[in-house]
């Protein structure tokens, strides 16, 4: 997975504080993913994560607008590309407790991969049409 993670890295993102760009650990997978493997079980054993993963560099972006107006911009934090691995180790970890233990209700849409408001509406549309056409009652409000 970290090998995979590391593979697909956008070389387009930004750096983090520690000045390594994405490309670097793209192009070093296969001496990286050993020593990273080991520092992210002993982060996941422990639940600590390293100090320097937990900081950030905020970086003001410019919206659109007078560029003197401080409301004209937004912040970004920039963060350790090895951190940015870890945390989807971590959301892979729990998408896969929530789908194998059903923690989510089929009918939750949103915050779902591929699930949206569209998919939500049409599924109550079906659920609704299933109901009128076996005759059984159905509120109007």
């Amino acid at each position: 997975m970290i090998r995979d993670l590391l593979h697909h890295l956008d070389t387009h993102k930004s750096m983090g504080l520690d000045g390594i760009h994405p490309r670097v650990l793209r192009e070093l997978v296969e001496a990286l993913t050993k020593p990273l493997s080991i520092i992210y079980q002993q982060s996941w054993l422990t639940g600590e994560v390293p100090v320097d993963w937990r900081l950030a560099n905020v970086m003001p972006i410019h919206k659109k607008g007078r560029k003197e107006d401080p409301g004209n911009y937004r912040p970004v934090s920039l963060t350790l590309v090895p951190g940015k691995v870890m945390e989807q180790i971590i959301l892979s970890a729990i998408t896969w407790h929530v789908q194998e233990n059903k923690v989510i209700w089929p009918s939750q849409h949103g915050f779902m991969k591929g699930r949206s408001c569209l998919t939500n509406l049409i599924s109550f549309y079906d659920q609704v049409t299933h109901l009128v056409d076996e005759g059984k009652a159905v509120d109007a409000v």
